[in-house]
């Protein structure tokens, strides 16, 4: 009987720790969301030349942005809000890239080395028709079972950044080093590029349950900073912790892509000038200084979000416009000006050319 008792208490902690590993990512009850998604719309504007990748947000000061509330992913409730405030998303592009500034206020926090001891941010977007926002592409496969055929159109495309290990003001994301290995990692500062169709089934690009690819890659770059850092000198390794943990402030996220990447695995969102696509974006913060663990995130909402990539049409229209404009008034100067040098060219030839004889009356003779 004793070695049946052990082998019954041994059965029980296995349960436990598997139900452990499946429960860090699934709510606390039913899933609820009352969403007005329809009615919320971002705009990334066609706005060429102005948007350096470097943290900073001086050059994103004329651009305007959406404010969201940062609900609990897992359960969007009110009241559990994050305290700090609100995210402010802005995002524009210039026909090649399209650029993200992602800004929320928080007391600086920062750990050498503990990512989640830092603040740590991410977007995701629909690749797949089928993929939801709920369960991160909403996959019905286990972890065992899911597969790019089986969870084919719940694919979802992610980009993560842990700032544990990042410089401020310096740029990481894809790179030479992970790049040569065909994935979408990113070993400097964590700023990798994922795919997923579950929580569960979330790899880097490039990787999957049936081995590697080596055709994946990085495709995001960006940078992070503090509004309580004093300047903008370049900060290096050796200066961590580059601020005063506790200061007030706010944290600025900084990010590019390319509109259109070279994926040929169904791992990368493809984004279309004057088309929209579905997004949303999340927040972790160690509140109250403890870690924070991957389901304890906060989000803009609790649906999609659709950002339209504008096409900059109206700003062809108004070259448009003044091009006709100049062209009327050019044609109307030509024509002015060639009068004038008509009736100039008439008066000259009237007082310097050659002059008519007078007429006398001839005087006749009747007698």
């Amino acid at each position: 009987m004793r070695w049946a008792r052990r082998l019954w208490v041994l059965l029980l902690l296995l349960h436990l720790s598997l139900i452990g590993r499946v429960i860090s990512h699934e709510e606390s009850g039913e899933w609820s969301c009352e969403s007005s998604s329809s009615e919320i719309h971002m705009e990334a504007a066609f706005l060429p030349g102005i948007i350096t990748l470097d943290g900073y947000a001086d050059d994103w000061s004329g651009i305007e942005g959406s404010e969201y509330p940062l609900l609990p992913a897992l359960d969007p409730d009110n009241d559990k809000e994050y305290s700090g405030g609100k995210l402010t998303f802005k995002a524009l592009h210039d026909g090649r890239d399209v650029f993200f500034l992602l800004q929320v206020d928080g007391d600086y926090a920062y750990s050498k080395g503990e990512n989640k001891k830092c603040p740590s941010v991410s977007l995701m977007f629909q690749i797949g028709e089928d993929a939801t926002y709920h369960n991160m592409g909403g996959c019905k496969e286990g972890r065992d079972s899911c597969t790019n055929k089986t969870c084919k159109g719940h694919e979802v495309d992610i980009m993560h950044f842990s700032i544990g290990n990042a410089i401020p003001g310096r740029l990481y994301g894809g790179n030479p080093t992970d790049s040569s290995q065909g994935n979408g990692g990113d070993r400097f500062g964590h700023l990798v590029d994922l795919y997923a169709w579950t929580p569960h089934c979330r790899y880097l690009d490039g990787t999957g349950p049936s081995g590697n690819d080596t055709n994946g890659q990085n495709n995001w770059k960006g940078a992070w900073w503090h509004s309580s850092f004093s300047g903008h000198s370049g900060f290096v390794v050796e200066d961590s912790p580059y601020g005063s943990n506790g200061q007030k402030g706010t944290y600025f996220f900084e990010f590019s892509r390319p509109l259109r990447t070279m994926d040929r695995l169904q791992q990368d969102a493809q984004f279309t000038v004057g088309g929209s696509t579905k997004m949303s974006a999340a927040f972790w913060y160690p509140v109250d200084g403890n870690a924070w663990h991957g389901s304890s995130h906060f989000s803009i909402n609790c649906d999609w979000v659709s950002m339209h990539i504008s096409s900059g049409k109206s700003l062809v229209g108004k070259d448009a416009s003044s091009t006709s404009s100049w062209d009327a008034a050019s044609a109307f100067s030509l024509l002015f000006s060639v009068i004038s040098l008509c009736l100039s060219i008439f008066v000259i030839y009237r007082i310097l050319g050659p002059k008519s004889a007078q007429y006398k009356p001839m005087e006749i003779s009747l007698g």
